[in-house]
């Protein structure tokens, strides 16, 4: 108990005496240790790259889970199935979850009308994308997230225990100097004062050189400044090492952004297969991009009527289509079509044409008009704009 007691005084003198040196410093009272310019520069750079690092660590999870309260529920249950040392199983995507909710619908509103097939096709679709939206989450956690978050809660933690440290033996460095200095002060004045004898009762007589004792704590402070300074050149010279290894932190993280760029590209493009997937099935439904329900119920009229239309069945006269008054449209072609004979138009991917529909026409076609050109396009290449 008696060790503890020493150990904690000692402890305490020192953390006063560092306290004292910093506050002193403060006010421009004492004398500060300068580390190199290069020295200095590691750290800004250390303190820079911790700084960005942390930013873009926690905007990437906030992109990868956009939702702050599933965001600090998965972190909290990432954190239990580790403590447990088990792996957390798989959360279900928004995207999985809506295809769901989706065929679920189909199958209450009957999967063979057209609104129920078309809803199965879409969740089939939106449930592939959850899938494939799981898969990058997963790779960018593992390629991205986690070496970034072990550079802030491993390396950055050793550097920043390492510098306190150093700084802690800045401190002690500074006041063993400031000790050395006022002792060699009072040394000075000492040699210039004549010797004295003190005489107490009981025959006891002490006499002592002020210039001899003040000899002594010189040697003596001069001794503690050359630990001081061994310390403090060791610690240097560690916390050093540590912010040189900054360099190959950044080429660490160049190759892990390197792979979450290559995982997001991969991701996207999955998603936009899928979506050219579903737009070409949906393609193929009956009606599924009937542009005016007016011209519907006109070429209903007209078949009623018996009605003769410039559009036949078998061979469409393009010189007698006439573009209506009202109901044209625009549309952004999606891919590259050629014509299959003369009275089709060729198409070229993101051309913008203008098209619309005639009384008695298959709904899968539809006219489109480009400057003087007109023929029949097919509707599964086109995406309607207005």
């Amino acid at each position: 108990m008696d060790f503890n007691v020493k150990k904690f005084a000692s402890g305490a003198g020192l953390f006063f005496t560092r306290a004292f040196q910093f506050t002193e410093e403060k006010l421009g009272q004492a004398e500060k240790t300068e580390l190199d310019a290069h020295f200095e520069n590691l750290m800004s750079r250390a303190d820079c790259t911790k700084h960005w690092t942390d930013k873009i660590y926690r905007q990437t999870e906030v992109l990868l889970q956009p939702n702050p309260i599933d965001h600090t529920g998965a972190r909290i249950e990432e954190f239990l199935y580790e403590k447990l040392d088990r792996k957390a199983p798989s959360r279900v995507t928004n995207a999985e979850l809506l295809g769901q909710y989706m065929q679920d619908a189909a199958k209450e509103f009957g999967p063979g009308t057209p609104y129920g097939s078309a809803l199965m096709k879409v969740g089939e679709c939106e449930r592939r994308l959850g899938t494939a939206e799981r898969e990058f989450l997963q790779t960018s956690a593992i390629s991205f997230l986690t070496p970034l978050r072990n550079f802030l809660e491993g390396d950055w933690r050793t550097i920043s225990k390492e510098r306190r440290l150093l700084e802690n033996l800045r401190l002690d460095l500074d006041a063993c100097k400031t000790r050395l200095k006022k002792a060699k002060v009072a040394e000075a004045k000492a040699s210039m004062a004549p010797d004295f004898q003190e005489t107490r009762p009981r025959n006891y007589v002490l006499s002592a050189s002020a210039s001899a004792l003040w000899s002594e704590e010189v040697e003596k402070a001069e001794h503690e400044l050359r630990v001081a300074q061994t310390e403090f050149d060791r610690q240097a010279e560690v916390t050093r090492l540590l912010l040189e290894g900054i360099s190959s932190t950044h080429v660490n993280h160049l190759r892990c952004l390197h792979e979450f760029v290559e995982a997001q590209a991969a991701y996207y493009k999955q998603c936009h297969l899928h979506m050219q997937e579903l737009q070409k099935e949906l393609g193929r439904f009956p009606n599924a991009f009937a542009l005016n329900s007016t011209h519907s119920v006109a070429a209903a009229g007209s078949e009623a009527e018996g009605l003769s239309s410039p559009v036949e069945t078998d061979t469409l006269k393009i010189e007698e289509v006439q573009a209506p008054a009202t109901g044209t449209r625009k549309a952004k072609v999606l891919y590259d079509y050629d014509a299959a004979d003369s009275s089709e138009l060729s198409l070229l991917a993101d051309e913008l044409i203008t098209v619309y529909t005639m009384p008695g026409m298959d709904s899968d076609w539809l006219i489109g008009e480009r400057g003087n050109q007109k023929g029949k396009v097919p509707v599964t290449y086109l995406e309607l704009l207005s």
